[in-house]
């Protein structure tokens, strides 16, 4: 049996994106955008745009959201006028009440919240975990991340995911081992600590990179997406495990059994 999706942001590129990869096994059963998008009312071939959340989702199993924050705390409200039993979130940039409100949602479905749906970030993350808790604190940790000149915000929420991994696998919490990023005067930097760079520029989907930087050698772990499709079937993938879950909050490590 097929399950029913409804897609936020359907016209954008990540919209789009699902929409190409929901091959056997799902079907479209909405589409949102927001108030005076174009498209809003036409039919896409089977199911209709339209600026609400709560009409794209009127007939869908599960919600997949990868928009803006205020989009996706709006829609999940909306949701509650549909039989929607589930929902996959990956909008970055999120503030910690809005994470708060998400987890409210979450006691009346499932919902699987991440800030990146790729298996081989996700891989990533658990080599980044287990590669702080081996090497000691003479080593430095550098997280660089590259995307596109339009991200809004710094630094990723992946990147923030593998700054957090390293933090977790060292035993401390991220802002215990976390300094500024370097720029200016800074002065020397303090032994073991963790730091964040940042590069914006053309059209990069997402690169990552975690170094652990001893005085003699440099460990260096990575990841690069070549294709935004990546995200959208690893969504997928948790669109379908979702929908059989009860409510709650989950990880797209609890998707993969990681």
């Amino acid at each position: 049996m097929s399950i029913r999706i409804a897609i936020a942001g359907a016209a954008g590129r990540m919209g789009q994106a699902l929409a190409r990869c929901a091959g056997d096994g799902f079907q479209i059963a909405g589409g949102s955008e927001r108030a005076g998008a174009a498209g809003l009312g036409v039919d896409q071939g089977g199911w209709v745009l339209s600026d609400s959340a709560a009409k794209a989702a009127a007939s869908a199993d599960v919600w997949i959201d990868f928009t803006t924050p205020e989009a996706s705390i709006a829609a999940l409200e909306q949701l509650k006028q549909t039989q929607v039993k589930a929902a996959v979130i990956g909008t970055t940039g999120l503030s910690a009440d809005q994470e708060k409100l998400i987890a409210e949602h979450a006691k009346r479905i499932a919902i699987v919240r991440d800030r990146n749906f790729s298996l081989g970030v996700n891989l990533m993350i658990g080599l980044v975990e287990q590669t702080a808790a081996r090497l000691g604190e003479d080593w430095d940790i550098e997280i660089t991340e590259g995307h596109h000149r339009r991200k809004v915000d710094a630094p990723s929420g992946t990147a923030l995911m593998i700054g957090e991994a390293a933090a977790t696998g060292r035993g401390k919490p991220l802002g215990e081992i976390r300094v500024p990023p370097h720029d200016g005067i800074t002065g020397p930097r303090k032994a073991g600590s963790l730091a964040f760079s940042v590069i914006r520029g053309g059209g990069i989907i997402g690169d990552h990179e975690a170094a652990f930087i001893s005085d003699e050698e440099i460990l260096s772990i990575s990841h690069r997406a070549l294709d935004r499709a990546i995200f959208a079937k690893g969504a997928l993938i948790a669109a379908k495990w979702a929908a059989g879950q009860k409510p709650g909050l989950y990880k797209m490590r609890d998707v993969l059994g990681l």
